[in-house]
């Protein structure tokens, strides 16, 4: 049987991230990839240079359209710009009792800024996120959600940027790319902490300590991508109270536009045709590493990754019975 993943996510009209990027990736897994799109934006490898936001009426027709014909096997979910989207996904997928639910989180800009207000993380959070069967943010994004559960919080600083929808965020030319690929970067002044600085997880055990909490308050396994940490890329699978290490020599390749949308794309394949958690993972981390090192060199900035590049070598090992355990999938 035809495995079928659905992605809710921006447009990226260069192709290199959101729905585009998760459409190949499915293509490349043999897996049936349908979409729902929150968002049209302009952007290419350089930045982003405007965004359209779909009316969650709208959303919310896609998502029916899908559910009562072809079912998806898992659901993948990654911009979404609006609090009022947020809770049609969020209903939508409870009416529709979907599975297997990867969430790429896009929540801050590789500049470090926040591009959430209060409101939209307070939905994100108590709607979306206690929905997913995994959750993948990058280091500074799993240390905003520590922050949050523990209190930190974040508000709006005087002066900070906010679009129609409150999501504080401006799409403007010479704006950053973030790992996820929406590249959309946050006015000076925009959502901090009160202090500017907040957690920081500078080691290993601060992301452990970060995983185990923020998977303990959405109750799904949580992979933290530790590609911000210095030295060897490092990530971090929390499932169940068992630790996961997944470790690889950095790659040196500027052209890495797209690469979370890649990733939790690729996590959702994987559980669609039937993979647990980890091997899903497992995966996921190699066919990212093949298209990275494939090294497909495209537009005048960050470019996109090869999504039809070979994928996997082989099936994975340790897969089941695994705690605490530090192993070379990549």
């Amino acid at each position: 049987m035809t495995a079928k993943v659905l992605t809710i996510a921006g447009s990226d009209c260069s192709g290199g991230a959101g729905i585009q990027a998760d459409l190949k990736t499915m293509m490349a897994h043999d897996v049936y990839g349908m979409s729902v799109i929150t968002a049209l934006t302009a952007q290419n490898t350089t930045g982003v240079y405007g965004i359209l936001e779909t009316p969650p009426e709208f959303v919310a027709q896609q998502i029916d359209c899908v559910f009562q014909d072809i079912r998806p096997d898992a659901v993948k979910i990654g911009m979404v710009p609006d609090c009022g989207i947020m809770e049609v996904i969020a209903e939508k997928l409870k009416q529709y009792q979907a599975e297997n639910i990867v969430i790429d989180t896009v929540m801050i800009s590789t500049s470090g800024h926040r591009l959430m207000s209060e409101q939209a993380m307070q939905t994100y959070t108590e709607k979306l996120l206690p929905l997913a069967a995994v959750i993948t943010p990058n280091l500074p994004e799993a240390e905003a959600l520590y922050q949050y559960e523990t209190g930190a919080g974040i508000r709006a600083e005087k002066g900070s940027y906010q679009n129609e929808t409150g999501a504080g965020i401006r799409a403007e030319k010479g704006s950053y790319q973030n790992e996820t690929g929406a590249g959309i970067r946050a006015e000076k002044g925009s959502f901090q902490n009160e202090t500017g600085a907040g957690f920081h997880a500078g080691s290993e055990e601060d992301m452990k300590r970060m995983a185990e909490k923020i998977a303990g308050r959405y109750g799904g396994a949580l992979l933290i991508k530790g590609g911000h940490l210095c030295g060897d890329a490092a990530d971090l699978l929390c499932e169940n109270g068992n630790f996961h290490w997944f470790r690889t020599e950095r790659i040196q390749n500027p052209n890495s536009h797209g690469t979370g949308c890649t990733l939790s794309s690729a996590i959702a394949c994987n559980l669609a045709k039937g993979k647990t958690v980890y091997e899903s993972v497992y995966a996921a981390k190699e066919y990212v590493t093949d298209a990275l090192r494939a090294g497909l060199n495209l537009g005048r900035g960050s470019g996109p990754l090869a999504h039809n590049c070979k994928i996997g070598r082989g099936s994975c090992p340790l897969a089941h019975n695994c705690k605490d355990q530090e192993y070379g999938s990549l």
